[in-house]
């Protein structure tokens, strides 16, 4: 498509505008062979079973709208391939290459009919036999049927945007209105069998230290009820061409525009709360599954060395993220 660039004589040149308006289901399957997708098969914390690879349905989200979200600047217009075509690149990574899981990062997985074929596709193939999915999904979107469904296709990771608990928050940076339910959204995976997954962000420029505690407050209590599995914590950050970047522009907001410095390691907006504050609120994010009911179920549901592994990997990563945000 044009908008490819190149050097000319030391010089960028492009060969036309960019664009990013053709048909996916006529593109042809990522050469996983050339980008060596081994490499990300296997130290992977969204992978239990290995080998595990990732797929891309749709560009990016069909909601679009959030303040902060850099992929849907970039993929301003919501396209989708067929449940069809899916499902073809699913069989051949069974068949080729012998994945086991596979995680979709369309920015939002498709819902409505869309998904209930595509699960139906799944099952009358057999490929639900042999491969786990995972996927990025909006809460309050889904009903129990269609929760139930994904299990039968094998489902297994369904990550969740939760963001913030504080309703301002939210209403701010655009969040889907139904977000809102992401409680009972968590109760309705949790009872298919599926494992629901968090992600949340601190260092808002107008939310206070109590606001964001109400978030850890929320994944706290969400954890030690049982409603989701995992999660990951980071610092808000203001992606160049979002209109978080550009509100952050008009208020003065920004810190900095070293590029280098945005990512997710330290606060790059000025905010209500000291760095120092807001990196520990990241750490207490992470830290918020150590309830003693949420250790003992997990411990209690071990059954396999795969599991062991699994608990291994999610630990060491776990570490990880918290001395990512230690105090340097």
């Amino acid at each position: 498509p044009p908008g490819l660039w190149h050097r000319e004589n030391g010089s960028p040149a492009s060969i036309g505008p960019f664009a990013l308006d053709d048909d996916l289901n006529t593109l042809p399957f990522i050469d996983r062979d050339l980008t060596r997708w081994r490499l990300y098969a296997v130290e992977n914390g969204n992978f239990r079973f290995t080998p595990g690879t990732y797929t891309m349905v749709g560009r990016d989200c069909w909601w679009g709208k959030c303040a902060f979200c850099s992929w849907t600047t970039l993929y301003n217009r919501w396209r989708c391939q067929t449940p069809e075509r899916l499902a073809d690149e699913i069989g051949l990574l069974i068949e080729r290459y012998g994945v086991k899981e596979v995680f979709d990062d369309s920015g939002c997985f498709p819902a409505g009919q869309w998904l209930r074929r595509f699960c139906e596709l799944m099952i009358d193939r057999g490929y639900a036999r042999h491969v786990v999915l995972g996927c990025n999904m909006i809460p309050g979107v889904l009903s129990q049927a269609h929760y139930d469904l994904m299990a039968r296709a094998n489902f297994r990771f369904l990550l969740f945007g939760l963001e913030s608990a504080s309703p301002e928050t939210l209403a701010r940076i655009r969040k889907c209105g139904k977000a809102n339910d992401i409680a009972n959204s968590m109760r309705m995976a949790k009872q298919a069998g599926l494992q629901p997954h968090v992600t949340c962000m601190v260092g808002y420029p107008w939310e206070s230290e109590a606001q964001a505690r109400q978030t850890i407050a929320l994944t706290r209590s969400l954890f030690d009820k049982g409603a989701i599995d995992t999660l990951q914590a980071t610092v808000v950050i203001p992606y160049p061409g979002t209109p978080l970047f550009k509100e952050c522009q008009a208020n003065g907001w920004l810190k900095t525009e070293d590029w280098d410095r945005y990512d997710m390691r330290e606060p790059v907006m000025k905010t209500p709360m000291p760095d120092a504050v807001v990196m520990a609120l990241t750490r207490e994010i992470y830290r918020s599954f150590l309830t003693p009911r949420f250790l003992w179920r997990k411990l209690r549901g071990i059954r396999s060395w795969a599991d062991l592994r699994f608990y291994w990997r999610a630990g060491r990563r776990v570490l990880g993220h918290l001395l990512d945000f230690s105090r340097r």
